[in-house]
């Protein structure tokens, strides 16, 4: 007796479809929304101001801040007109203008010299810097008694107050910035060969040149400040003179109109300090916000 095994052939037919595995599926990618531009800084800068004037108008017009205490915006800005389409601020600008500029360049190059002297020699120092440190702690404003004993009232104690409240500052700055000059950096204008004044001029003015920069700033805000107070000495023309006829007056609204120009003033004085160090001190990098 024999036994047959038969072999049924192999299926080939395709897989049912459902048996297959899916397809990935394209998904159209849209955006919904747009990156948001960021607003302009100078934008940014003037917000805040025009906000607080904003807020000042609103409070005098509903009564909240009296006239006569505090004048407002709208005011203000009329009487800033008048002031200059008769030709007064313009005048008063421009004789304050003198009397800063006549102190700055009188007390800031006392300043720098002192400061060279002292910081350039061991003996200058030892002559000089201990009797500038002891003058600098004498409040500058209370010695405007003797000014006007030693000079009189007239255009001589102004500048000299401005003076010597600007002299201080550049002292101090350019000392410090000749002090801070790297070792290093001179022993290697040393190795190449440069003398004393070799070094002196290519490798610590250089140095110090951030530190004036910085007396610079601190004298002319300081200058103005001066001015504030030397104006008050019986001025017969100024800024100082203008607001001090305001104030007998009970003109509030001049008298914020001469502190707004005192504001204009010293900022724009800082702005041509700050495009000096941009031109000057292009070498040295500076961190400038994120």
């Amino acid at each position: 007796m024999s036994t047959s095994i038969s072999h049924a052939p192999p299926d080939l037919s395709p897989a049912p479809t459902s048996a297959r595995p899916a397809a990935p599926e394209l998904v159209a990618v849209v955006a919904t929304s747009a990156r948001r531009r960021p607003v302009p800084r100078w934008i940014r800068r003037t917000a805040g101001p025009l906000l607080l004037l904003a807020l000042w108008q609103l409070a005098s017009t509903l009564g909240w801040l009296p006239a006569d205490t505090l004048a407002p915006p709208s005011t203000i800005a009329a009487a800033g007109a008048d002031l200059i389409g008769d030709g007064t601020l313009p005048g008063a600008m421009a004789v304050s203008l003198q009397r800063v500029a006549i102190g700055l360049v009188i007390g800031g190059t006392a300043g720098t010299v002192l400061a060279l002297l002292s910081g350039l020699s061991r003996l200058g120092e030892d002559l000089i810097d201990a009797s500038v440190q002891m003058l600098r702690t004498v409040p500058w404003v209370g010695l405007i008694p003797l000014f006007i004993i030693w000079m009189g009232i007239g255009e001589a104690p102004k500048v000299a107050l401005i003076a010597l409240g600007t002299a201080f500052h550049l002292y101090l700055n350019v000392y410090a910035g000749i002090r801070g000059v790297d070792e290093q950096l001179i022993e290697a204008g040393g190795a190449l060969g440069l003398g004393r004044w070799g070094l002196v001029r290519h490798v610590v003015l250089p140095g110090a040149l951030p530190g004036f920069m910085t007396g610079l700033r601190y004298s002319l805000a300081t200058a103005w400040l001066a001015l504030v107070f030397g104006e008050s000495i019986n001025a017969d023309a100024g800024i100082g003179f203008l607001m001090n006829q305001a104030r007998e007056f009970f003109r509030t609204d001049v008298i914020v109109v001469c502190l707004v120009v005192y504001a204009f003033l010293g900022l724009t004085a800082d702005l041509v300090v700050r495009t000096l160090e941009r031109l000057l001190l292009q070498w040295r990098p500076t961190f400038t916000g994120q």
